[in-house]
């Protein structure tokens, strides 16, 4: 075999995320059907003298604008999965998109807090009966919404990928072996970490949830006020929002920036990576570095030291235990005795 033969058989994609099809088409349908209603609750939240209507509303909108940028996360994502300039896939455009939905969801909190409180201190006029009426109307679309996106949450599950076995790659240096690109997959008695299955998709239906939430408690102030004169429920109500908003959108850009600055170092794949390594007998992990490059999958750079080391494919092979490590490289060196 030549070695351009060989090269092109350790070859191997670096797409990590298989998409989400049935996810992508609901988010399509949730966005389009969020935001007619958003122009409906803004308008009629402005037309009936509803705080609590037009928080309602700037909310849907912000999640008319999350649930969008879901869906050009999952479109370019698809279509730039084979583009070789993203080195690790493009997964984290989808991470993203939620980080620049959080900042966004920000200055929304603000705005519906700050309308609040000028509609609290000069409080106008409200439409009760009609306002009710258009509430109820976005929160069922809030859930139909949430059903849609749920459905497919539910239903998503890629069993396992592909196994590449690309050997090891030793050097000349004394006692210093390299296996680089390890591409492992199949199952073998792991279990998975359910916490960190489509991001995109998670973030879409908290978003329609919050929102209907958020529809609730502007159903709840109308009927006060229409019922027990409570007029200032409005306005406060429209508070209430406001801070959901922004709590939402502080656990989001949490979460999002989490992922897309690799703090990954305290998930749960890192400490099985030491107990794998820490059942060879005289070896130490000197290096080790793990990052997310998909849902529920992780690569490693892990370099160790042993007083008879194997070969770097043999420590890859025991790691292959856990499939969501589908991106391994292993350098393994060998401890001299002093003198």
């Amino acid at each position: 075999m030549t070695l351009s033969a060989a090269a092109a058989a350790r070859r191997h994609e670096h797409v990590f995320d298989e998409g989400n099809p049935l996810a992508e088409r609901n988010t399509r349908r949730a966005v389009l059907l969020t935001a007619a209603m958003m122009v409906v609750e803004i308008a009629g939240g402005w037309y009936f003298n509803s705080m609590a209507l037009l928080a309602d509303g700037w909310h849907m909108s912000s999640h008319a604008l999350a649930l969008g940028l879901s869906v050009f996360a999952y479109r370019f994502a698809r279509r730039h999965a084979q583009d070789h300039r993203f080195a690790f896939g493009t997964w984290k455009v989808e991470v993203l998109g939620g980080y620049t939905s959080a900042i966004l969801l920000l200055g929304v909190a603000a705005l519906m807090a700050i309308q609040s409180v000028e509609r609290l201190i000069h409080p106008v006029a409200i439409h009760y009966r009609e306002a009710i009426v258009i509430a109820v109307v976005g929160l069922g679309v809030n859930l139909l919404c949430a059903w849609w996106l749920k459905d497919g949450h539910a239903h998503h599950h890629h069993g396992h990928a592909h196994a590449h076995d690309h050997g090891d790659h030793h050097h000349g240096h004394a006692g210093h072996h390299h296996a680089a690109h390890a591409h492992d997959g199949h199952s073998h008695g792991h279990h998975a970490h359910p916490g960190h299955h489509d991001l995109n998709l998670r973030a879409a239906y908290l978003h329609v949830v919050a929102d209907a939430a958020t529809s609730v408690l502007a159903i709840v102030a109308l009927a006060a006020g229409w019922i027990w004169g409570a007029r200032w429920m409005d306005s406060v109500m429209g508070l209430i929002g406001s801070a959901l908003v922004l709590s939402w959108a502080w656990g989001l850009l949490r979460a999002s920036g989490r992922v897309l600055l690799d703090a990954e170092m305290d998930a749960p794949v890192v400490e099985e990576i030491r107990e794998v390594i820490a059942a060879e007998p005289d070896t130490e992990i000197t290096d080790l570095h793990v990052w997310r490059v998909g849902r529920d999958k992780y690569a490693c750079e892990v370099a160790l030291v042993a007083a008879r080391p194997h070969s770097p494919d043999h420590y890859r092979r025991a790691l292959q235990v856990h499939e969501e490590l589908v991106h391994v490289t292993v350098e393994v060196h060998e401890a001299h005795p002093p003198g």
